[in-house]
């Protein structure tokens, strides 16, 4: 980061400030927020750790800004959270006993008061610390949390069942009469205590909203997907044609088996049987992707990130598909492939998609960062 930002760096992160790389950290997070999405619906692990590295490079970004100035450095950033953590885990790093995590809260909540009376001569608030630019759902959830910390809350599920139930009452009520700033008021009452209730049900708010989200998109993709197969033109479909097939969508969502978990085991080799192995293909090409190439008989073998990735001679009824996110010199790459026989089906700015000569594989290669700075290469 440093040499990024350095005399004869990258112009670009030579030319970042606090303010500029704002939406950059906010779009990193949100990253991560879909790859632990994924995960948590069986998928691989693999992407979430890349993201994690963007998001993480945002944090040496910001470090290095401070650096410069005098003011602190990354290792500051880490002495700082641990310091914290081990100082509001007494239960932990000392000799407080504590019978629940309700208790830790709680005694994390006096913490921080403490902590706020040394730094400011005040206690503060509880509320202290809900960021104003969270999303307000988010911050609604946050909001409530910080609050029961030192006993504002409802006693149990019921009560705040019936809270959502008076604040609808309300809102029908100016519904009925007509007032739009009635109306956004008891609007916003309502999905403050949507966010309690969620709260209480230990299922964020903001995640399941997500979900949502992602389920409606999936199923009018779906709905889309049918009237065109249908033959119907964009935007002349009956309301009753499209509802016909959103119960067709809902119907082949609950159709689907539960999402796989895989053992947490090491992944050591993947066999992917192949038209034509092409030999002279991947020791040419298999390099310039950070691969170390090997020929076995009918079997290619590429070692990548201590995974072992062979094509071996087989008959198969569609070519392999390889997804390969590295840091590689696409102009180069494509000079091999072509100059030994390949084909280049696309090429978009950060990557391009492959065939070997006897299109047998498919790769498809994104490079994995756009900054200037030499990058490791990953696995498949």
């Amino acid at each position: 980061m440093a040499r990024l930002r350095a005399d004869g760096g990258c112009p670009w992160d030579r030319a970042q400030d606090l303010r500029s790389l704002r939406p950059y950290l906010v779009e990193e997070t949100y990253e991560v927020l879909d790859e632990m999405d994924r995960v948590s619906e069986g998928g691989a692990w693999r992407t979430l750790c890349e993201e994690l590295g963007d998001l993480l490079f945002q944090i040496v970004f910001h470090a290095q800004l401070a650096s410069e100035i005098g003011e602190f450095q990354l290792a500051d950033v880490a002495d700082a959270i641990s310091e914290k953590i081990t100082r509001r885990h007494p239960h932990v790093f000392g000799e407080l006993r504590v019978a629940g995590a309700e208790q830790v809260l709680a005694n994390w909540a006096r913490l921080k008061a403490a902590e706020r009376l040394e730094k400011t001569g005040s206690v503060g608030s509880v509320l202290d610390g809900v960021p104003s630019a969270a999303p307000a759902l988010l911050r609604a959830e946050r909001l409530g949390e910080k609050a029961s910390r030192i006993g504002f809350d409802w006693p149990d599920v019921a009560q705040v069942r019936r809270k959502l139930d008076e604040e609808l009452r309300e809102l029908d009520e100016a519904m009925a009469a007509g007032r739009p700033a009635a109306v956004e008021h008891e609007l916003g009452d309502v999905l403050f205590s949507l966010a309690n209730l969620a709260r209480f049900l230990a299922t964020p708010a903001e995640d399941a909203l997500r979900a949502a989200n992602h389920r409606f998109t999936e199923r009018f993709h779906a709905v889309e997907r049918g009237l065109q197969a249908q033959g119907i033109p964009f935007g002349t479909a009956s309301l009753a044609q499209m509802e016909d097939l959103w119960v067709q969508a809902k119907a082949d969502e609950a159709a689907l088996p539960p999402p796989a978990r895989l053992p947490r085991a090491q992944l050591l080799a993947v066999r992917l049987p192949v038209a034509t192995h092409s030999p002279g293909f991947w020791q040419s090409v298999g390099p310039l992707l950070g691969w170390a190439v090997s020929v076995e008989a009918a079997e290619v073998r590429c070692e990548t990130g201590g995974v072992a990735l062979s094509f071996v001679a087989g008959a198969p009824s569609r070519p392999a598909e390889v997804d390969a996110r590295l840091a590689v010199d696409v102009p180069r790459l494509l000079a091999a492939v072509r100059g030994c026989g390949g084909t280049v089906d696309d090429l978009a700015e950060g990557g391009c998609v492959f065939s070997d000569p006897g299109h047998s594989v498919v790769v498809r290669c994104r490079t994995s960062a756009v900054h200037e700075a030499p990058l490791p290469t990953g696995p498949v």
